[in-house]
């Protein structure tokens, strides 16, 4: 197993529900954790209600001082981003969770994607990192709930690059309870971030907070 031990992580996004939730649990385990935000106060009040040695500031400044960058930002403001952080990201493991989704009467459903998804879509603007698709389907409210030790499920991890993926299937397993599953190239990313819809219709109809094993690995 690759050891993450000692990397500090940027969490783009961090101040939404499935950002913060990994930057708890990943401050719980001991890492550096850096919360980004298009305002740096928003950051810091997040960092500070995760506590754990957690710091917050804008999105830029948290992505050149963090070894290991992930994407939680909502999809709509994901490539434009992006396209701004071309220099800070340069060289990185960026870390791609966001899903591509619409709402409406009937439920949640996945939007069509351009590059394919919004992780091939991270790819083709920052040619310069190392883009791996992870954590789609972990749920928010598990992550931070305090009473919830070990969580549940497994982490698909997708990417063209071994050993990102792996350095990422080690840092899923740093969240006690979790498992990364290396789960294909980042051209099957579509169907990944597409089946968190399907993951949100099922914990509307039975009232839970659903995740995934692989089984028979």
């Amino acid at each position: 197993m690759t050891d993450v031990s000692g990397l500090s992580i940027a969490i783009l996004g961090g101040t939404g529900d499935q950002g913060k939730g990994l930057a708890r649990r990943f401050a719980l385990a001991g890492h550096q954790v850096l919360i980004g935000s298009r305002s740096a106060q928003r950051a810091q009040d997040a960092a500070g209600d995760i506590g754990a040695g957690a710091s917050g500031a804008e999105n830029a400044v948290v992505a050149a001082q963090a070894d290991i960058v992930i994407v939680a930002v909502p999809y709509e403001g994901h490539k434009a981003l992006l396209e701004s952080l071309r220099a800070e990201l340069a060289g990185k493991i960026v870390v791609d969770c966001v899903n591509p989704l619409g709402f409406d009467k009937q439920g949640a459903y996945a939007l069509p994607v351009e590059e394919g998804s919004a992780a091939q879509q991270a790819a083709a603007v920052l040619t310069g990192s190392r883009v791996v698709a992870a954590f789609h389907h972990v749920s928010a409210v598990v992550l931070m709930d305090p009473a919830v030790e070990k969580v549940d499920l497994d982490v698909l991890v997708l990417g063209d690059d071994r050993e990102a993926t792996d350095t990422v299937q080690a840092l899923a397993e740093v969240i006690p309870g979790v498992r990364g599953v290396y789960g294909g190239r980042l051209r099957n990313a579509h169907q990944i971030e597409a089946l968190t819809a399907n993951i949100i219709s099922v914990n509307r109809r039975y009232k839970a907070h659903a995740g995934l094993r692989i089984t028979d690995i």
